[in-house]
């Protein structure tokens, strides 16, 4: 291993041998937390206040599974839900379109109609329960789902608390699960945000996330810049529909990804907040504190996670996860160290929540504000991460913006190129993993240990024609009158420029399934294929 490699960060910073007060020329004194530009936190009393939300993201098969496991985190004393969705929900997709064949309930829980909706909350408050929901293409039919449910019960909008993701630019860019081309895409995200802000005042109605950027093989400044470069394009799109930065900045949320080098994660948080906030002032005017103030869930990340000696990622999302921290999140998602393997087992997930709950109550760090700040290597890191992600952004900037630059594949050149040479890394043996090219485990002598980290969850097959049979029972027992007329306003409203979350809503309420709407809006907009 070199020199140069060895004592570089994964965004390529070089790391000195010692720092000390001779060398923080042009470091920038932290300040306060809770004032511009929120270098140590956005709450002068940070988890002395409140603690970071505690947000285990799970979901798998049907929503009556899921609702068990749900009930069941919230009785380990998670503190709120985030929803994963299968493929075809992601998609658009009902259960028995043929394109949904093999990937219902596997990565996530499938989600077709109201009823599914109800099924999956069923016996969770509404408005005491703060949800996440993680979707993006059908990010508005999602809300709509959500919204229909929580009115069914009689529960106001107006009570009702999460985030939806809805950060369609970054799918384009990272993950692959948009439906629609870039322009129609962007006006369901405007038209859910414009929706939510006049009738969901407690709801985030997006969480732009640089989480899956990061873990499609960017480095920690990629990710910070490309995430604020799309948040640009979201941010004029408002704008230009006459919304004032300060009305709504106060409810764009952030999701990001926390890798392996604990030093560059703490002060990319760090850097991430000045810039945000120095963003917000200089370029577009806002004076409101909360539209200044970076909010930001996290989400320990994945990829580092190994198949190999699976239980060492206990450790390595501990280490994640208080990284987090100390960087100052607001909410936060540990991964569970079977993860590599498969979806998490009940044993894995609670050790996981149990991971920040530790981390919480057991080791004093959310006792003080920012207990890293002034740390001459995490203040030295701080400023030379934010140089580097405005000039990345400013790059962005002068090429004519991110929407074009995905048009053309640059950013997801970028982020290839990265992947690449950090793999490179890898076998080359330059950066060690442990038990993957360094300090290995034969598979024959991983013994008992090792047989029982394999046993994980599995979806029953069964479960996709259990889920076709639901749909057919829906369908049979709706005015298909009724839904067949809000799905014919809705065609009809995708040609003008009328609002179209409450036709969506309407529709969801007057018995549309998932795959109807979607198909609706397809044969009006079209379908994006990349390349």
């Amino acid at each position: 291993m070199t020199e140069e490699t060895l004592f570089k960060t994964t965004a390529g910073v070089e790391l000195a041998r010692y720092y000390g007060p001779e060398t923080m020329e042009g470091v920038p004194p932290p300040g306060a937390a809770g004032e511009f530009p929120y270098t140590r936190g956005i709450q002068k009393t940070m988890y002395r206040g409140r603690l970071w939300t505690m947000r285990q993201y799970a979901g798998f098969g049907t929503a009556k599974q899921t609702n068990l496991r749900f009930r069941w985190l919230l009785e380990q004393g998670q503190t709120g839900l985030s929803t994963a969705f299968d493929l075809p929900t992601q998609m658009g997709l009902d259960a028995d379109d043929p394109r949904a064949r093999g990937e219902v309930g596997r990565v996530g829980v499938h989600i077709g109609t109201l009823a599914d909706m109800e099924d999956l909350f069923d016996g969770i408050p509404f408005d005491k329960v703060s949800t996440s929901l993680t979707i993006n293409a059908t990010a508005p039919l999602l809300l709509a789902f959500y919204a229909a449910a929580a009115k069914k019960r009689g529960v106001p909008l107006s009570a009702l608390r999460g985030t939806l993701q809805n950060d369609i630019l970054k799918e384009f860019m990272a993950r692959g699960t948009y439906i629609y081309p870039a322009e129609p895409s962007l006006r369901l995200v405007a038209d859910t945000m414009a929706y939510s802000f006049e009738h969901l005042p407690s709801f985030n109605p997006i969480s732009i996330s640089g989480y899956h950027i990061r873990e499609a093989g960017s480095d920690a400044v990629q990710e910070i810049a490309f995430t604020f470069a799309n948040a640009e394009v979201y941010v004029k799109e408002l704008l230009a529909r006459g919304l004032s930065v300060d009305a709504f900045g106060g409810r764009v949320a952030f999701f990001f990804g926390c890798h392996n080098h604990f030093l560059e994660e703490i002060a990319k948080f760090r850097a991430a907040r000045r810039v945000w906030a120095r963003m917000m002032k200089e370029d577009y005017g806002a004076k409101d504190p909360k539209a200044l103030a970076l909010r930001f869930h996290v989400q320990t990340c994945g990829s580092t996670l190994t198949s190999q000696q699976p239980h060492n990622n206990v450790v390595r999302v501990a280490l994640q996860a208080m990284a987090a921290v100390l960087g100052g999140a607001q909410s936060l998602h540990t991964n569970s160290y079977d993860e590599a393997l498969a979806l998490p087992s009940e044993e894995s997930a609670q050790l996981a929540l149990r991971t920040q709950q530790i981390l919480a109550h057991e080791t004093g760090v959310p006792d003080t504000v920012d207990p890293i700040g002034g740390s001459y290597a995490i203040e030295s890191l701080t400023k030379e991460l934010e140089t580097r992600i405005w000039e990345k952004v400013k790059d962005i900037r002068e090429k004519g913006g991110m929407l074009r630059l995905i048009e053309k594949g640059v950013p997801q050149a970028e982020i290839q190129e990265r992947a690449y040479q950090y793999q490179q890394d890898i076998e080359a043996g330059r950066r060690k993993i442990v038990g993957v090219n360094t300090l290995q485990v034969e598979e024959g002598r991983a013994g008992e240990k090792g047989r029982r980290a394999r046993q994980v969850l599995k979806v029953s097959p069964k479960l996709e024609l259990d889920q076709v049979k639901r749909l057919k029972k829906f369908r049979g027992a709706r005015d298909a009158t009724a839904a067949g007329g809000s799905l014919k306003s809705l065609a009809a409203a995708a040609v003008s420029k009328q609002n179209l979350f409450p036709l969506i809503l309407e529709s969801i309420e007057r018995g549309a399934t998932l795959g109807e709407i979607c198909g609706t809006l397809r044969q009006q907009f079209g379908e994006y294929h990349a390349g």
